[in-house]
C-alpha cells in the first residue's frame, strides 16, 4: 500500500507514521524539510503544500492508495487538495477535530451523528467547513474522503490547559511545590488519548473501503476529571498537585485566547462512544492509561533540557489568576 502523509512528524502523526512502516506500508512524507525531524524508513517529497504549483510538480508521476493531510485547517486547504488528488488517490483522509462537535452539548454521549457546531472557536468552525466541502465532493464527484476526528491526543506534549502543551511551565511549578490553576471546579469529565493508541485505530482505516464517505472519532474510553488529570501528572513527578480552581469564564476574560480552547472545548464534560471505529477496526482498543502514558511524555521532555520551555509570561498569568482568586475568596 502506497501512502502519502502531508505532515507526518507531529504530535499525533509520528506514531501513525511509525506504525504504518512497522506494518510494511510504502510511506511517503510530504513536507518542507525544515523541522529536522525524520521518520526512518519513510521516503521524502520536499515541497510546500501551500504552494500548489510546487506541490503538483513534486507529485508528478505519483498515484496513491491513500493520502492523509495532517495539516489542513481551512477550506482553501481542502479545495487545493481536491484539485491535487482527485483521480490520483483511492482514499483521502482529512484530520478534523472532536472540537467540531456541538458546544455546549445537548446530549452527554458524543457519537459521529452528534451535530457539528462550535460558536466559540474559529479553529473548529474552519474544520467543520472543511468537512462539509469534503462531504459535498464525495457526494457530487465521488472524491474518496474519510474524515477522522481526534480529541485531546498526546505523546510529546503536556495535555493540560494552562502552562502545558509545548510548555513545561506547569510541570516546573509542580516540581517546585507552587500552586497551579485548574479551570472550573475540576470535576468535569475529559478524555485523553495517547498517540500510540490513536494510531491503532487510525491504521485500520488506511485503505478501508467501508470508511470512505464516513466520519470517525478515535479516542480512549478512559474518563478522568480535570482534577484527576493534574493529580496524575503530579504523581508521575513524585509530587502532589497544589490546585487552585478558577472559572473558565474568568480565565477567558483575562486572556481571550482561552475562549476557544476552554469555552469552546475543554469546559464541558465529554464522553465518546467509540462503537463506530470499533465496528470497522475490531482490534482497536486503547491500552495506555494516562497515569502511565504521561510518564513516557515526561521522560521525553526530561531527555533534552531544550524541550523544557518555561514561560515567564505564563507564570505571571498563573500567579495573577491565583492572586485574583484568593482575593475574591
Amino acid at each position: 500500500m502506497k501512502v502519502l502523509f502531508i505532515g507526518g512528524t507531529g504530535n499525533i502523526s509520528t506514531s501513525c507514521s511509525c506504525l504504518a512502516l512497522e506494518n510494511g506500508v510504502d510511506l511517503w512524507l510530504l513536507n518542507r524539510g525544515q523541522t529536522g525531524v525524520s521518520i526512518q524508513g519513510a521516503q521524502q517529497i520536499q515541497a510546500d503544500i501551500h504552494n500548489e504549483a510546487e506541490t503538483a510538480a513534486a507529485l508528478t508521476g505519483h498515484e496513491w492508495d491513500v493520502v492523509v493531510n495532517w495539516i489542513a485547517f481551512e477550506p482553501k486547504d481542502v479545495e487545493r487538495d481536491i484539485r491535487l488528488f482527485a483521480g490520483k488517490t483511492h482514499q483521502y483522509i482529512f484530520i478534523s477535530s472532536a472540537s467540531c462537535y456541538q458546544t455546549p452539548l445537548k446530549h452527554p454521549i458524543i457519537r459521529e451523528t452528534t451535530p457539528l457546531e462550535n460558536p466559540f472557536w474559529e479553529y473548529s468552525r474552519n474544520k467543520i467547513a472543511c468537512e462539509r466541502l469534503l462531504t459535498e465532493a464525495y457526494e457530487k464527484q465521488g472524491f474518496p474522503a474519510t474524515i477522522v476526528r481526534p480529541s485531546h491526543t498526546y505523546s510529546k506534549v503536556i495535555p493540560i490547559c494552562i502552562g502545558g502543551w509545548t510548555e513545561y511551565t506547569t510541570v516546573d511549578r509542580i516540581k517546585k511545590g507552587l500552586p497551579i490553576v485548574v479551570h472550573g471546579d475540576g470535576s468535569s469529565l475529559w478524555v485523553l488519548t495517547h498517540a500510540e493508541d490513536f494510531a491503532l485505530g487510525f491504521f485500520g482505516l488506511l485503505g478501508l473501503e467501508a470508511s470512505i464517505g464516513e466520519a470517525f472519532h478515535i479516542t480512549s474510553d478512559e474518563l478522568l476529571t480535570w482534577n484527576q488529570i493534574h493529580e496524575q501528572l503530579a504523581a508521575a513527578l513524585g509530587k502532589e498537585a497544589n490546585i487552585v480552581h478558577v472559572t473558565s469564564d474568568r480565565i477567558a476574560k483575562h486572556d481571550p485566547e482561552y475562549i476557544g480552547s476552554l469555552l469552546g472545548d475543554k469546559t464541558s464534560s465529554v464522553i465518546f462512544d467509540n462503537s463506530k471505529i470499533k465496528s470497522v477496526v475490531p482490534d482497536f482498543q486503547c491500552t495506555i492509561p494516562f497515569a502511565e502514558g504521561i510518564k513516557t511524555t515526561l521522560d521525553w521532555f526530561e531527555a533534552d533540557p531544550a524541550r523544557q520551555i518555561i514561560s515567564d509570561e505564563t507564570n505571571h498569568f498563573i500567579d495573577m489568576l491565583i492572586k485574583t482568586e484568593l482575593e475574591k475568596a
